[in-house]
């Protein structure tokens, strides 16, 4: 972080499927993705949630050096959760139970 003294107003987002929680707060100009969501406590909230190494974005985005990447007036962060399921299998297994679907539609006719 830089010792600037110009402060900005950030956000902090984090959701499981049963719970969100966006933190606003100001930080010091400079501040990075990263020192920002630590700043903001979400840990606190969220048990087993580890900041370092976790994927995160702003404003949907991907930031690929959180720990670089400077935050600017108005942002908001978000924590990403890693993904349960590739999605090209989850594509393929609603693709799937649609053509189930129809098939067991067109037997009833």
């Amino acid at each position: 972080m830089t010792e600037s003294t110009d402060m900005i107003h950030v956000e902090v987002a984090f959701a499981l499927p049963d719970e969100q929680k966006i933190i606003a707060l100001e930080v010091p100009q400079g501040t990075t993705v990263y020192d920002a969501a630590i700043l903001s406590g979400i840990t606190d909230h969220f048990e087993g949630l580890e900041l370092t190494g976790t994927p995160m974005g702003i404003f949907g985005k991907a930031v690929k050096k959180p720990q670089e990447e400077k935050m600017t007036q108005g942002q908001r962060v978000e924590i990403y959760r890693p993904l349960t399921i590739d999605p090209k299998v989850a594509r393929a297994n609603r693709a799937a139970k649609a053509a189930d679907k129809a098939k067991q539609a067109k037997q009833e006719d």
